[in-house]
Formats: structure tokens, C-alpha cells, sequence
């Protein structure tokens, strides 16, 4: 998205209906994918006419990034809400390992993974706009939680985001590929549970300081 289409979204945002094609734009993507979802049915599904759909995003493209942009941004800010900072890092890493796994697993990340995939030939930066518009998020908050972390000496890092994005891939383990594969897309409490002990441990066993190096508390 350039940055006039962001600004232009913003400004939008106003609109009485906005929140409304929005939604039924969530709904019509996941359920037909880029490619097939019109803008009839867009519309329809929205409740509004096409001119108001117009009027906030005349270009599909735009209204599928925002849709994108929105939910990833919601799910980054849900995670940040419920998730204690402050808690010992193992306790904080597995929260955020269940929020990625969740993510991960969602119909809407895997309907976005479909989509993205299955455009990219034809439009190669919608893949890109998607990575920056959400994963992305996800990732610099890793980082800064990451570099906290150091500070107070509970955890030794060179190169924040390299363990950041390790971190995230530890979480996929096991379950991103059958996944995106659709071989499986429900995983019991305890297949999740296996990935998140292990994504853990290891990043734990590679960065983490000894409790009796540590500072009290961390």
C-alpha cells in the first residue's frame, strides 16, 4: 500500500460504514479468496451499495490490505492486552507461543496464508504488504519484548531480531506445515502444548541466563 492509500484509509476510517464493509470484506475474502470475491458480493454481504464501497476503497487491493491490516493489528493489541510483560520470561514466552499457534491455526490466518500464496505470482506485493501489515507487527513486538528482557538480565541475546523470528518458527513447528498443507487444522490442548513445551525450552536452552546469574524476579 503507498503511503497516500494508507493516509487515505485513515481518514476514511471516519465513515459512518466503514467498520461495515470492512467485515463483510473479511467475510467474502476468507470465504472466496482474492481472486473470487467480488465486489457485488462485497457489498452485499456489507449491507451497503457499491458507490459507498467505492467511495473508501476503489481498488480491491486496498480494501484486502486493510482488511489485513485491521485484524492483524486487533490480534497484535489483544495479545499485547492479555499477555503480562512483566511476568517471567518462560511464563510470557508461552503466552506468546499460544497466541502465535492460535493465529496460526485461526480460519482467518489461514485463509490470508491461502490467499497471499496463491496471488503472489500476479501480484507479487501483495504478499509483501501482508508480511508488513502483519507478521511484522507481531515481530518488532517481539523484539522489544526481547530487548527488555536483556536489560533486566534475564535473557542474553546478541541479535534480537534473529530470535525473534526463531522464536516464532519454534511455535510453527510441527503445525504450519500440515496447516498450510491442510492435512490438519484443529490440534488438541495437548499437541499444543507439545509444541509450546518444546519451542520454549529451546529458546530457553539457547539465550536464556542461569537462575543463579539472574537479577531477583526475573
Amino acid at each position: 500500500m503507498t503511503k497516500n492509500a494508507t493516509k487515505g484509509a485513515a481518514r476514511v476510517r471516519q465513515g459512518r460504514k466503514f467498520a461495515q464493509v470492512l467485515e463483510g470484506a473479511r467475510e467474502v475474502f476468507l470465504a472466496s479468496g482474492f481472486e473470487g470475491a467480488s465486489v457485488d458480493e462485497i457489498a452485499r454481504v456489507a449491507g451497503v451499495s457499491k458507490a459507498t464501497l467505492y467511495s473508501y476503497f476503489p481498488d480491491k487491493r486496498l480494501l484486502f490490505l486493510e482488511v489485513i491490516r485491521m485484524e492483524c493489528a486487533r490480534q497484535t493489541d489483544e495479545a499485547v492486552t492479555l499477555i503480562d510483560l512483566s511476568a517471567p520470561v518462560r511464563v510470557v514466552l508461552r503466552a506468546g507461543a499460544r497466541h502465535i499457534i492460535g493465529f496460526v491455526t485461526s480460519d482467518f490466518g489461514r485463509g490470508v496464508h491461502r490467499m497471499c500464496v496463491a496471488e503472489a505470482d500476479r501480484f507479487p506485493d501483495l504478499g509483501r504488504q501482508f508480511y508488513e501489515s502483519g507478521p511484522e507487527m507481531g515481530r518488532a513486538r517481539i523484539v522489544d519484548f526481547l530487548r527488555d528482557a536483556c536489560a533486566r538480565g534475564t535473557l542474553r541475546i546478541d541479535d534480537h531480531a534473529l530470535a525473534a523470528d526463531q522464536f516464532m518458527q519454534l511455535c510453527q513447528a510441527h503445525i504450519f506445515d500440515r496447516v498450510a498443507c491442510g492435512v490438519q487444522t484443529a490440534f488438541s490442548e495437548a499437541e499444543v502444548n507439545r509444541v509450546i513445551d518444546g519451542a520454549v525450552e529451546m529458546f530457553m536452552a539457547r539465550y536464556g541466563v542461569a537462575e543463579s546469574s539472574a537479577p531477583a524476579g526475573g
